[in-house]
């Protein structure tokens, strides 16, 4: 046996050994689901919020390449309504790109403390001038001069280059606080599939998934 196996085998049992779902875990009864998921997903969220569950409304956000690889990557929801979810990001960063290629994406969120879990599939578009404007807007003076800068997941080879920029942006937005970057994009994920994941310490795990038909939502229970 090999070093590396051996690593790989303590490595195998270290994980096996952790605990997963510690806590109680809430209820969840699919036959007393909402007709709508959007109004389950918020039910569940203000559940998280209540019992303190860390940054509730953080996402994670899966695109692909226009070479067909995927990418992640986690986000903050900004809203959600009947049209769909919303979170925002720069057009012309990776996901901007990506998201031009190939307007579809899948967002989920994971509340280990309520062991939770939210998929949700589906096409992106961008929002209007208005939308994206309010949503640059609503940032805070620092997260808008770094979008300035236009240099997001650029190879950074000087700190003090990107200090001295940020400083200079900075120092524009306070000149002109209603300057706006006109890549910023507020993008709204219309679900065609979203499923709920709730688990249970037995390992059989409950799975509701709201597919979406020409007549509104169907719901299907999912084998766990």
């Amino acid at each position: 046996m090999t070093a590396g196996s051996e690593q790989a085998g303590g490595t195998r049992q270290w994980l096996r050994g952790l605990e997963v779902f510690a806590g109680p875990l809430p209820e969840f009864d699919p036959e007393r689901a909402p007709a709508d998921p959007v109004r389950l997903f918020l039910s569940w969220l203000v559940e998280a919020v209540a019992d303190g569950v860390r940054d509730p409304h953080a996402m994670t956000l899966s695109t692909v390449d226009p070479a067909g690889d995927p990418d992640a990557r986690v986000l903050i929801l900004k809203g959600v309504d009947a049209s769909g979810w919303r979170f925002a990001g720069h057009a012309f960063s990776p996901k901007g790109g990506q998201l031009a290629h190939h307007p579809r994406a899948a967002l989920t969120f994971y509340w280990p403390e309520h062991g939770r879990q939210i998929r949700i599939r589906g096409s992106v578009t961008p929002g209007t001038a208005e939308e994206n404007t309010a949503d640059f807007l609503d940032r805070s003076p620092t997260a808008r001069a770094e979008t300035l800068l236009g240099r997001q997941s650029q190879h950074l080879t000087d700190t003090d280059d990107r200090d001295g920029a940020l400083e200079k942006a900075l120092a524009l937005i306070e000149q002109e606080p209603s300057l706006v970057d006109s890549a910023w994009t507020l993008y709204t994920l219309a679900p065609a599939e979203v499923e709920f994941w709730q688990a249970a310490k037995s390992r059989v795990h409950t799975r509701l998934r709201y597919e979406r038909t020409r007549d509104g939502w169907e719901r299907f229970r999912l084998w766990s």
